[in-house]
């Protein structure tokens, strides 16, 4: 796959460089700029650092760049800046409001002097909001902490910085869509300024993520409580030991609530007609998980997992992060591979290591040989 689009990325830490690395996966040219000297903050949020001194953080949403260090103080680096921007097909930033302003880089107009320019701005709250954008204040603020950790125990956040994530990911998509209508229409639409203007705040996409979970509050009035490792709708879907390690089993069907209790050899709660539905199974709670519970534990986790296989209910062992990537073609240097379909076609930028040569070509820079 290859997007035929020049990407300006004016982003630093996870969401924005998240976003482009994912377009630039896809095909597109990305330069990204920098501070002199420090560069994108995450070159500094270590150890782990590889044995060339970059940190593993600023590895893993960074590759399919290349670097310039701009002083946006500087007016030849400005000038150079907006002459980027002028080759651009998008440009991603996530300063804070009049940041880019007060050094005469004003957006807007940008966009009116460039019919088919897609600026997209990531926030932490909005676009209004001056407050920094940080993963663990918005899962706090946007309800994920309150429903995530074991039901007696204190709110906790995800081991992932998701905000971050799923908000670099509505960014590709919302620019992707913004691209997409410029190029079918014929009309005012693709110049229109407010439909290449786009913004995306780590909160929204964190309040939007709550699916579900959020749904169910709504629709009942009543907040969500934490369930560790269980599931408010489901039962049995959760997490058991077993005689060597952790594994799970996600039964969401009635029928697979039969196929499993067979493969366990719960003969007596396969047959038992109050178990036989999933509201049955709800209220039964305690009864279904300490039965699976007491049979699972008997055996190792393999041989759970092979019988549950053949019966086609959904199971899964417990894995370390090691273990997980084993085997998926995933890099020290150039991360876990993508997950749309891309390829990784350079390795995450030294600070600077194109300045020179983009200070020469501009754009260009992605026509001679990588």
């Amino acid at each position: 796959m290859h997007l035929a689009t020049n990407v300006l990325d004016l982003s630093r830490v996870l969401a924005g460089p998240l976003c482009t690395m994912m377009l630039g996966d896809l095909g597109a040219s990305v330069i990204k700029v920098e501070r002199p000297r420090t560069g994108d903050d995450t070159r500094a949020w270590g150890p782990p650092f590889d044995d060339r001194g970059e940190s593993a953080y600023f590895l893993s949403t960074n590759r399919n760049k290349k670097s310039i260090a701009i002083d946006l103080d500087l007016a030849p680096d400005r000038d150079l800046l907006l002459e980027l921007i002028a080759g651009a097909d998008v440009v991603v930033d996530n300063f804070l409001p009049g940041t880019l302003e007060r050094r005469g880089v004003h957006p807007d107009q940008l966009l009116s002097a460039q019919a088919g320019l897609v600026w997209c701005t990531i926030t932490g709250f909005g676009k209004d909001s001056d407050r920094a954008g940080y993963d663990l204040v918005v899962q706090a603020e946007s309800g994920w902490m309150s429903i995530t950790g074991e039901p007696s125990g204190s709110p906790m956040r995800a081991g992932v910085a998701f905000a971050d994530i799923i908000a670099g990911k509505d960014a590709a998509i919302a620019i992707l869509a913004a691209l997409l209508a410029g190029r079918s229409s014929s009309s005012g639409a693709a110049r229109d300024i407010a439909a290449r203007r786009i913004y995306i705040s780590l909160a929204a996409s964190a309040r939007a993520a709550l699916a579900n979970v959020g749904q169910n509050s709504l629709v009942t009035g009543i907040d969500a409580a934490r369930w560790g490792n269980q599931h408010p709708n489901l039962v049995p879907y959760q997490l058991f030991e077993t005689a060597d390690r952790p594994m799970v089993i996600g039964v969401g069907t009635d029928a697979q609530w039969k196929a499993c209790a067979i493969a366990l050899g719960l003969d007596g709660e396969a047959d038992d007609p109050l178990l036989a539905t999933n509201a049955g199974r709800l209220a039964a709670r305690q009864r279904v998980v300490r039965a699976m519970q007491s049979r699972l534990i008997e055996r190792p986790a393999q041989e759970w997992i092979e019988r549950l296989g053949l019966a086609k209910v959904p199971s899964g062992i417990v894995n370390s992060v090691l273990e997980a990537l084993n085997g998926c073609g995933a890099s020290p240097l150039n991360g876990i591979a993508p997950s749309v379909p891309g390829a990784v076609r350079l390795p995450p930028p030294r600070l600077d290591e194109h300045g020179t040569a983009i200070r020469q070509a501009g754009w260009n820079v992605f026509a001679s040989p990588e």
